[in-house]
């Protein structure tokens, strides 16, 4: 009788540990796409953890949607209008969770963070969590420069947060940075058509939004100086320039960036708002 007691409470602790494991960890992941159908399968399937996966979807063409539906999201809908923090607000609103994680589509959760996720939204304390982000090129890791290794900050409670800025967007939050160890795994670019399509299209955001600032153009700091320090910035003051070939090529659209973002502002404010 005694061991068939022993028995049973031993059976009695693995089920309630397997039951717990079983357990999706209440957290919300949010993931923003437009025609993402390559990046998102390995997106989601890093944030299978979580209970709730929520993808904001901007008028895909693709099998973004059938993608995410296959993985159990929460698909809305919402146009961007060029606003990526009120697309991220929008998406934090519809969150059944307290506890938010904003997860880009070309981005992926290793194991060893997804761990230290769930120990920080286990523990509940108010903190806002930073990331390290190690970016990926068709071509291989880049370590430097442009792509260098950055800090992101991700993870937090929904109640307490919002992001302010239209394209590059930051996160409002009162709480204090504390960082965990794991890393995102970031591919930006899987192709040079890919990197040099999002920058048109975020040069164009950003000439749209200084405009509308009231902002103008000079043409020796924004054409000539800035575009130069971009570039010299990039590659001598980050190390770009050891990552080689690639660190170069990288740093020098870096500087055409620059430019192409005041060209773009120089011909809004001389052309009645055309580029």
């Amino acid at each position: 009788m005694y061991i068939h007691f022993i028995f049973d409470y031993a059976s009695t602790e693995y089920f309630i540990t397997w039951i717990l494991m079983m357990e999706k960890l209440p957290l919300s992941v949010i993931v923003l796409a437009y025609n993402e159908e390559d990046n998102l399968p390995d997106c989601l399937k890093s944030a299978s953890f979580a209970a709730e996966i929520i993808l904001v979807d901007s008028g895909s063409t693709d099998k973004s949607d059938d993608i995410a539906k296959s993985f159990g999201c929460k698909i809305l809908q919402r146009p961007l209008n060029g606003d990526y923090a009120a697309q991220r607000n929008f998406a934090i609103a519809h969150a059944s969770n307290e506890w938010v994680m904003m997860l880009d589509a070309d981005e992926r959760i290793t194991s060893e963070l997804a761990e230290e996720i769930k120990e920080a939204v286990l523990s509940n304390q108010d903190f806002c969590w930073r990331i390290s982000r190690e970016n990926h090129f068709v071509e291989g890791k880049v370590l430097h420069g442009v792509l260098r290794p950055d800090k992101v900050e991700r993870l937090f409670k929904k109640s307490s947060a919002k992001y302010e800025g239209s394209v590059h967007e930051r996160l409002q939050c009162p709480f204090p940075k504390k960082e965990l160890q794991g890393r995102l795994i970031h591919f930006p670019y899987k192709s040079w058509e890919i990197h040099l399509d999002k920058m048109n299209r975020y040069t164009t955001m950003l000439a749209q939004k200084y405009a509308a600032q009231g902002k103008n153009s000079n043409f020796l700091s924004g054409i000539m100086i800035k575009p130069l320090w971009a570039f010299l910035k990039t590659y001598v003051v980050h190390l770009g320039f050891l990552d080689g070939k690639l660190g170069f090529e990288f740093c020098l659209l870096h500087g055409f960036y620059t430019l192409e973002k005041y060209i773009k502002l120089r011909s809004i404010n001389r052309f009645n708002g055309r580029i």
